[in-house]
């Protein structure tokens, strides 16, 4: 967990966040993206400028092929907003240079408008609509009509589509608050403050029931937002990003993460907490004053921050392996050969791999902040290098006598997780990594064993 927000009839009732995360910090907000996406295509359509019976072809005459497919021609902005695309996978991969254009190249599978499909896809043509028609980003679009007089951070802004576009499916960069502001805004039909932002019509078909998506095992789907059981609705981004509104309530769950390492329990567990801890013991009333617990409350806001691996903090083998090269033999992270250094309650992990030698510092039982040392993962563009490593942090710790763990926390504009066992015996070591994290990482994942050099 990075940070929590409850908002209850129109206040803050409890916010936190876990250090180094703050309130101020722009924070990836992953497929949130999409609602907000949303919500530009419904400024359009209060604007006169598009209409959701559109067809989505009509917007992109310079990127359909001459013998364009009838499903993909059908589609209307209408079913890329309920996710009921033409295709059963998304067009693109990371290799691709134009995101849009593949949407339209891709062979479909069944008709539009018929059946549920997650597809990231859409939300880029989707977004791409967006800009083509505003002429600006379509976060740009959406400040004078809706951002600022919510008082959106002035600092948000989007990662892009290879094409240049924004990646209106995944990349908002924007607070916690600023989420919780937007999903205010729904919950109170489109207006702020009395006044109406966005028309009350358009929120309530994008926030209610559009399609069924019960094979997945929720209850359905609006336009770029999911239902909720109570008539309720959510913005969800993986990793467990969440706005989750329920406006018979008056109430606004949001939170940010980063648990893409625990698959689809996270977001199961904060879900199910949610409704077991604060939708059950609601009231609609005012509670008595009870200051021990308040304290208690503040207590535990003030004192979070991101536990680091767990585990002993000194072992025999810290001296034994100190500042020892290790030769390991060809396996799949092409780490040619590695060695620890220790002082104190901190390490270092020195190694050598395909892009060169590189050392990351960690702390022991505790987090140390630094860089992870690999400058080729994507930046502000995908497809693009970034040219220096992402921000981290990494902590380690002895889990047997003979066996050193290391966790990293990326904690950049993209978020991810490496897990790392080293067990050393006599001169021998074995390595075992783990990662969850889109696009990257994927050289710090298998299994290695090797000699001292």
């Amino acid at each position: 967990m990075h940070g929590f927000l409850v908002l209850r009839k129109g206040r803050i009732a409890a916010e936190g966040y876990w250090a180094p995360f703050s309130r101020d910090r722009m924070h990836r907000m992953y497929s949130i993206s999409k609602s907000f996406v949303s919500l530009a295509i419904g400024l359009l359509v209060d604007e006169g400028k598009l209409r959701l019976e559109d067809r989505v072809a009509a917007f992109f005459e310079d990127k359909v092929p001459d013998h364009l497919h009838p499903y993909v021609a059908q589609t209307t902005v209408r079913d890329l907003l309920m996710m009921a695309g033409p295709h059963s996978a998304v067009s693109y991969s990371r290799q691709d240079r134009d995101f849009a254009d593949t949407f339209f190249r891709k062979e479909p599978s069944h008709p539009p408008g018929s059946v549920f499909f997650y597809d990231t896809a859409g939300t880029v043509v989707l977004t791409t609509i967006v800009e083509r028609i505003s002429g600006v980003p379509f976060l740009t679009y959406m400040r004078d009509k809706l951002l600022d007089p919510v008082g959106f951070s002035k600092e948000a802004w989007c990662i892009r589509t290879p094409e240049g576009t924004s990646w209106g499916g995944s990349g908002v960069m924007c607070t916690l608050r600023d989420t919780a502001k937007l999903a205010y805004v729904c919950m109170n039909d489109g207006r702020w403050n009395g006044k109406q932002l966005i028309s009350e019509a358009y929120i309530r078909e994008a926030t209610s029931k559009q399609i069924d998506n019960s094979l997945s095992g929720d209850i359905g789907y609006g336009y770029q937002i999911w239902c909720e059981e109570d008539r309720g609705f959510s913005f969800r981004g993986m990793g467990s990003q969440f706005a989750i509104v329920y406006p018979d309530r008056e109430l606004v769950f949001a939170c940010t993460s980063d648990t893409q390492m625990m698959g689809h329990i996270a977001p199961i567990l904060i879900r199910n907490a949610l409704r077991e801890e604060l939708l059950a013991n609601l009231h609609d009333g005012p509670l008595p004053a009870d200051d021990a617990a308040r304290k208690a409350l503040e207590r535990k806001i003030d004192s979070l921050h991101i536990i680091p691996q767990q585990g002993g903090l000194t072992s025999s083998y810290a001296e034994k392996i100190n500042g020892k090269w290790y030769r390991l033999h060809e396996n799949p992270m092409n780490i040619s050969r590695l060695r620890f250094t220790f002082e104190g309650d901190e390490g270092r992990w020195e190694y050598e791999n395909e892009s060169g030698l590189h050392r990351l510092d960690f702390g022991i039982g505790k987090q140390k902040e630094g860089t992870f040392p690999e400058t080729k993962y994507f930046g502000e563009r995908i497809g693009t290098a970034k040219g220096e490593g992402y921000t981290c942090l990494v902590s380690g710790a002895w889990v047997e006598e003979h066996k050193l763990n290391l966790l990293v926390y990326i904690t950049d504009d993209y978020l991810g997780t490496a897990k790392m066992t080293f067990s050393f015996i006599d001169d021998k070591i074995s390595v075992h990594m783990l990662k969850a994290a889109e696009w990257f990482l994927d050289e710090y994942s298998g299994f290695a064993g090797g000699v001292l050099a």
